[in-house]
């Protein structure tokens, strides 16, 4: 027994059914998009055959859909990019499988590397490149599913370097 607390629980848990939530057949939270784009990223299965490279046009293909979301591969061969934008209504989870991309905002401009995610809200603006030698892959998980994807143009981010925006959040998940 623990003397640092005074609960204490009596038997197993889990052998209380009705107190455990059913587990989710979709995600609904920004933490279960997350979830899924790190387990979709993970098993290579699920996606490393559909990847094709296209050298005039970004390719892309939809993974998966749901109630509510879509997810979307998409490949990158060196110098090709976005065009800066944003998502319309949709917030999103952007994970980079392979490679590296540039992500240029406001904010400035950062590398992103395999691995990395960026979360973002509705509204958020950003150019994304592959400013590298070789080839990337990312994956995209959109809620709601991607409706729009609003071309801004390049001034945008020159009229609102420094400025923070209220409408365009987000955040690098570790």
């Amino acid at each position: 027994m623990n003397s640092d607390s005074d609960l204490q629980i009596a038997g197993d848990i889990l052998e209380v059914p009705h107190l455990l939530q059913p587990p989710r057949e979709h995600p609904a939270t920004v933490a279960e998009f997350v979830g899924l784009a790190r387990s979709l990223a993970a098993d290579r299965s699920q996606w490393e055959h559909l990847v094709r490279y296209d050298a005039a046009s970004r390719w892309y293909h939809r993974l998966r859909t749901g109630p509510g979301y879509e997810v979307w591969l998409l490949s990158w061969v060196p110098g090709q990019g976005s065009g800066l934008h944003d998502h319309g209504p949709s917030s999103g989870v952007l994970t980079v499988l392979e490679g590296t991309l540039t992500e240029r905002t406001e904010r400035g401009t950062r590398a992103l590397a395999a691995g990395t995610q960026r979360v973002f809200a509705p509204g958020y603006a950003h150019e994304v490149v592959n400013d590298s030698l070789e080839p990337a892959i990312s994956l995209h998980v959109y809620h709601p599913g991607l409706t729009e994807m609003p071309m801004l143009p390049e001034s945008y981010l020159r009229s609102t370097a420094g400025t923070p925006n209220a409408r365009c959040s987000m955040a690098e998940v570790s």
